[in-house]
């Protein structure tokens, strides 16, 4: 027979013990595992291995699966600073405090059933809750993100039967943002009712966000460094000589000093900056 430390980890490093009994071992083996220190036992009916993720952990203690902006940041998405633990339940379950420092429950019907034992939920419904969760504009980042990683597909996910807000973001979403920040800068301007493009490419290389014709704005995120932003700096420059205005803002100046970057890019547009020269 197979080591169960073994299969546990196999299983994703936290199960229910009745996956491992399927699997041919016994009551006795699982309670011997647990005495040994080889295995915890969360709760009654699960046990992980030591090095178990502490958040699946928990949530087979609470009997909840990970949700929302939690998950989407588990699965390499772009999220906000989220300091609050999000996990969904199901509707009229009783759920014990979270071992965390904050924790949101989500009691919503999911937009995809969830499996029996499942400690994750699926990424629908974490889009899902995330359209109703958080401020517009970081939900759609979200939604973006997740559709340019090919973690979901927009046309699958606006078939899905989802609330008012989540149509919406669905119907919003593309997979040009290379950025949460980039997301985020292009649903700002969008009242500015000129023509706004993503991704052009401008002398071999691409350029974040193209107002017009000539107005580039490139976005600064935390991989802008070194060599990086040196090949920034000089792309900035070529493109000054081809007669284009490049505005170069952070994702902190984004996030703290909008108003100032906003006015900075009205002004450039109420001078026509924006504009190719009339021949």
């Amino acid at each position: 027979m197979r080591d169960i430390s073994s299969e546990v980890r196999e299983l994703g490093d936290v199960t229910p013990t009745s996956a491992l009994i399927r699997r041919g071992f016994s009551r006795y083996d699982i309670d011997g595992a647990v005495r040994l220190g080889v295995l915890q036992r969360p709760r009654r009916g699960w046990v992980a291995t030591p090095r178990a993720d502490p958040m699946l952990v928990t949530a087979a203690r609470a009997g909840v699966v990970v949700t929302c902006v939690t998950q989407a940041a588990r699965l390499g998405l772009w999220v906000p600073h989220a300091p609050v633990h999000h996990v969904a339940a199901r509707p009229n379950a009783r759920v014990p405090p979270i071992e965390a420092e904050r924790a949101i429950v989500h009691w919503s019907k999911p937009v995809v059933p969830r499996q029996p034992h499942a400690l994750i939920d699926p990424v629908e419904n974490v889009l899902a809750l995330v359209a109703n969760c958080l401020p517009r504009e970081h939900a759609l980042a979200i939604w973006e993100s997740a559709a340019r990683k090919k973690v979901i597909h927009l046309e699958a996910m606006r078939r899905l039967r989802l609330g008012p807000r989540a149509r919406e973001i669905a119907a919003s979403a593309s997979t040009l943002s290379d950025s949460g920040g980039e997301t985020i800068v292009v649903d700002r301007l969008r009242w500015l009712k000129e023509r706004i493009l993503q991704q052009v490419v401008l002398l071999d290389r691409p350029v974040d966000i193209l107002i017009g014709d000539r107005l580039v704005i490139q976005i600064d995120g935390g991989h802008h460094v070194g060599a990086q932003r040196e090949a920034d700096i000089a792309h900035d420059a070529r493109l000054k000589l081809m007669g284009y205005h490049v505005i170069r803002i952070g994702i902190r100046q984004i996030e703290d000093d909008w108003p100032a970057v906003q006015d900075r890019i009205v002004r450039a547009i109420a001078q026509g900056l924006h504009r190719a020269p009339r021949a």
